[in-house]
């Protein structure tokens, strides 16, 4: 269960990163479009997994190539919007969230 404190980070994080994807990191994302769906951060707050949302999804492998070579860029610009609210900004992984997928599946197996 997650304190309250990585409940604000958590939220925080997912929400200036979508802002980043949306408008500074356009050529990290290869042409295609993310939206950032969960982030989990530890709890001593040095570490976050970000679940990402790939579309068109057959980019996916491309885009998580790019964010992973351009993974210490990402964490500077978050740091440089957040740094005044936190004072260790995170490690970032990145990571598919394939469940809009899995919903896709089944809703055609239950047809």
């Amino acid at each position: 269960m997650d304190s309250i404190r990585q409940n604000k980070v958590s939220r925080l994080i997912q929400k200036e990163l979508s802002d980043l994807f949306g408008n500074e990191c356009k050529e990290y994302t290869v042409g295609s479009m993310l939206s950032v769906t969960t982030v989990r951060v530890s709890p001593d707050l040095s570490y976050a997994k970000v679940y990402l949302s790939i579309f068109p999804s057959s980019k996916a492998e491309g885009t998580m190539a790019s964010l992973e070579k351009f993974n210490k860029n990402i964490r500077y610009m978050l740091g440089k919007r957040v740094g005044k609210q936190m004072r260790i900004i995170p490690e970032l992984r990145f990571f598919i969230d394939d469940s809009l997928d899995y919903i896709n599946k089944i809703d055609e197996l239950l047809k």
